[in-house]
């Protein structure tokens, strides 16, 4: 049976050194607290995926040493990779790659800050990739970036020269898979949680108050985080 790796880009939490943005307005130990909610969060989507379209979980983590704080947030039988170094392109290539030798057909590697990431989306992307082909499956976020990158083959090409962190990681990535021949398939447009205004965005899909994401996964450690009560100085 085909298995699908489906990893989450994470960080073990550390005040001081998790949600440094949001750490501003509710705090660095809240903040530290928060990023474990959203990892716990985007672990429980992964474990909803069906067991029968064969998918395991990976915490793709940093920094080393971190492996027991990271083996308490994700689900029972996810497995563990330490991250290929600093830079974000080297981290999701190797990932990529290391997934792939480990036997997997096709690799998903997620943001660990979209604590309401749909469980269907990630659905979606694995059937999309099992499509006959080469192909890329990629899921933009609202600041530009993306929130999902989906392979079948390591494509160095799609890491390389990115400006991370800048709202034209998306496009750019569109463009590289064009240059290659590479296929791609885009999911509806998600969001991180990075500073106040996407936590308010978290907070109003969590109360229903959203226009924009909708259906959204349940984030029963962020709901349980946020409904007791971080002041937001903001």
């Amino acid at each position: 049976m085909s298995v699908a790796a489906i990893g989450i880009i994470c960080k073990a939490p550390e005040p001081g050194r998790s949600k440094t943005r949001l750490a501003t307005a509710i705090g660095e130990v809240a903040a530290s607290e928060l990023s474990a909610c959203f990892v716990r969060d985007v672990g429980a989507a992964i474990e909803a995926v069906p067991e029968t379209l064969g998918r395991r979980g990976y915490g793709v983590y940093a920094p080393a040493g971190a492996e027991h704080i990271m083996q308490q947030l994700l689900p029972a039988g996810f497995g563990m990779l330490l991250q290929a170094g600093d830079d974000l392109g080297y981290v999701l290539i190797g990932a990529t790659r290391a997934l792939l030798l480990a036997g997997h057909d096709c690799v998903l590697l997620v943001n660990g800050d979209s604590p309401t990431l749909p469980t269907h989306l990630l659905v979606q992307a694995v059937k999309t990739l099992r499509e006959p082909g080469d192909r890329m499956v990629l899921g933009p976020a609202s600041d530009g970036g993306y929130y999902l990158i989906g392979l079948k083959h390591p494509h160095k090409q799609l890491f390389t020269q990115i400006a991370w962190g800048t709202e034209t990681v998306a496009r750019t990535t569109c463009e590289r898979a064009a240059e290659i021949g590479l296929a791609t398939t885009l999911l509806p447009e998600w969001y991180d949680v990075d500073d106040v205004k996407t936590l308010r965005w978290l907070q109003d899909e969590l109360a229903g108050r959203s226009t924009r994401f909708r259906d959204g996964g349940f984030a029963a450690a962020s709901r349980a985080f946020l409904e007791a009560g971080p002041q937001i100085n903001a």
